[in-house]
C-alpha cells in the first residue's frame, strides 16, 4: 500500500523551522505591506470530501483506498511560490505530487528561506487515512509574511493534488478573522496518468500545473470527467481561523504525523454526482442460422464498462438481434 506519512527527521524540521522563523527581512517585490499588529496565529483545518457518493467513478476502494497526504505548507511574502497555476511546478513539488516525498520541497522552502528572506514559517498537518476525514495543524504569519501556500496529495493519483497558492490572511491594518475555501483537483503536469490507479508515464515535455475539470481533460477515461456537469463538486474545504491566545514559540511537528489531529467523517453531506451507464462496442454479429427458405436469425453482444450510480442513465440492452439469412440452412 502506498505510503502516505512522511518519514521527516525531527533534527531537521527543528532546524529548519528555526532558521525560517527566524526570518524576518523585507519583500523583495516592493509589494504593500500588511500593517496589522506584528504576529497572528491561525488554526488551519483541513476538510476531505472526496466520497464515493460525489466522485463515484472509479472510486479507489483498496490498494491503497482514497485517502489524503500529509499537509505540507509555508507561510511567506510574494517573493516565494510554492506552486502556481499555469506554471511549472518544481522538482521537489513534483516529488510530493507523485509520490509524498518531502524532502526535496522542504529542502526548496529552507534556501528560499534562506536566499530571498521569503519564508517565515513551515507548518504540517497529519495525513487522512480516507477519503472524507479532516485534519489540522497551527501556523503563525507575519505582516511582511502574510501569505499562506500549503499541499496536500491526492492518494492514489498519477501526480494529483489539491491546495492553495498565496492566499493573503492580511487585509489592510488587520488580520482576517476566518477564511473557508472550497479545493478542487489540480494536475501537477509531470504525469500523464488518467486514472487514480495509472501507471507511472511521465510528461514529456513537463507541462504546467492546471486544474481538473468535469471536462478537462476532455477523455472518458479520466477519472474526474463528468461531461453531465458543469463543474465538479469541491473535493475539500479549508477552513482558517485566527486564534485569540498570545504568541508562542512555534514547535516543529510531531514525527508521528499520521496518528493524530485527524478523523473520518462517515457522516459528511456530499452532493450525490450522477454517473451514466458506459457501455463497450459492439461485437461482431454472430452467425445467422434458421432453416432453409425462411428468414433466420443473428446475435451481438456488448459489455458493461461502467455501472451507473446516483440516478445515472441506465444501462442499454446488452443483446442485440436481427433478421438474416442463413449462411448454412438446415
Amino acid at each position: 500500500m502506498e505510503n502516505v506519512s512522511f518519514s521527516l527527521d525531527r533534527a531537521l524540521w527543528a532546524f529548519l523551522l528555526a532558521m525560517l522563523g527566524s526570518t524576518t527581512g523585507q519583500p523583495l517585490g516592493g509589494e504593500s505591506i500588511c500593517t496589522a499588529r506584528p504576529l497572528a496565529r491561525y488554526s488551519i483545518t483541513f476538510t476531505g470530501k472526496w466520497s464515493q457518493t460525489a466522485f463515484p467513478k472509479q472510486y479507489p476502494l483498496f490498494r491503497p483506498p482514497a485517502q489524503w497526504s500529509s499537509l505540507l505548507g509555508a507561510a511567506h511574502s510574494s517573493d516565494y511560490s510554492m506552486w502556481r497555476k499555469n506554471e511549472y511546478v518544481s522538482n521537489g513539488l513534483r516529488d510530493f505530487a507523485e509520490r509524498g516525498e518531502a524532502w526535496a520541497l522542504m529542502k526548496e522552502i529552507e534556501a528560499a528561506g534562506e536566499k530571498l528572506q521569503s519564508v517565515h514559517a513551515v507548518f504540517s498537518a497529519p495525513a487522512v487515512p480516507s477519503g472524507t476525514g479532516q485534519t489540522s495543524a497551527e501556523l503563525e504569519v507575519h505582516p511582511r509574511h502574510s501569505l499562506v501556500s500549503f499541499v496536500v496529495r491526492i492518494v492514489p493519483s498519477p501526480d494529483w493534488f489539491v491546495g492553495i497558492d498565496s492566499l493573503d490572511l492580511c487585509e489592510g491594518g488587520r488580520w482576517k478573522e476566518q477564511v473557508v475555501l472550497d479545493l478542487y483537483p489540480h494536475d501537477a503536469g509531470t504525469d500523464s496518468g488518467f486514472t487514480f490507479s495509472s501507471p507511472n508515464f511521465a510528461t514529456i515535455p513537463q507541462d504546467t500545473v492546471t486544474e481538473i475539470t468535469s471536462s478537462s481533460p476532455s477523455h472518458p477515461a479520466n477519472s474526474f470527467y463528468y461531461p453531465r456537469l458543469k463543474s465538479l463538486p469541491p473535493i475539500a474545504k479549508v477552513t482558517f481561523v485566527r486564534l485569540r491566545q498570545s504568541p508562542r514559540a512555534f514547535a516543529p511537528p510531531s514525527l508521528d504525523l499520521a496518528s493524530r489531529g485527524n478523523e473520518i467523517l462517515d457522516s459528511l453531506s456530499a452532493p450525490e454526482t450522477p454517473l451514466d451507464c458506459e457501455v463497450s462496442l459492439w461485437s461482431s454479429w454472430g452467425l445467422c442460422g434458421g432453416p432453409c427458405g425462411k428468414l433466420g436469425a443473428k446475435s451481438r453482444t456488448r459489455y458493461v464498462r461502467v455501472q451507473p450510480a446516483n440516478n445515472g442513465t441506465p444501462c442499454p440492452e446488452l443483446e442485440e438481434e436481427a433478421e438474416c439469412a442463413p449462411d448454412n440452412c438446415v
